[in-house]
């Protein structure tokens, strides 16, 4: 895939979203699992969603349970969870791979497509990754880098 917005992933529910539909928007893509020691970023992460928004902001969530198996319900019972515990409204995906041989495309074109000189495989849960507007600039943040590190850079791409 040359394009970001060629992509496809699966909601919860089983329809199929197109990346196309968050065209000019400043995307945060994130893995997460709720039973990992960083869920306190949800609170950051909803936090910057309900700030910008209605600025352009989309942020969308993947669950994953490579990493310690820190995510073993499904997509269902972790939205409920994760807006009981977090109170989390963003997007969120059907559960997914984002390393090995049954790496979700989204994952593989972030992972592909990102400047990173030390791994491309993702290391663990809450790695973030911000697309630009036009899909071409994609910058990668840990996963210990709290979201809130991420609000300057987010608001030079809503200009």
């Amino acid at each position: 895939m040359n394009n970001f917005y060629d992509l496809e992933a699966e909601l919860p529910s089983g329809k199929i979203v197109n990346m196309w539909d968050f065209k000019w928007k400043v995307i945060i893509i994130v893995n997460t699992a709720s039973k990992c020691w960083l869920t306190w970023q949800y609170v950051w992460l909803e936090a910057l969603y309900e700030k910008y928004k209605d600025q352009g902001l989309v942020i969308l969530w993947f669950p994953c349970n490579q990493f310690a198996n820190q995510e073993p319900g499904d997509s269902t019972s972790i939205k409920q969870q994760c807006l009981l515990n977090y109170w989390v409204t963003f997007p969120i995906f059907k559960k997914s791979d984002v390393n090995w041989k049954q790496t979700s495309e989204v994952f593989k074109y972030l992972k592909d497509n990102t400047l990173n000189i030390f791994w491309s495989r993702i290391k663990w849960n809450f790695t973030k990754f911000i697309i630009s507007k036009d899909g071409k600039n994609i910058k990668r943040f840990a996963p210990i880098t709290k979201p809130e590190k991420m609000e300057k850079l987010i608001i030079q791409l809503l200009k």
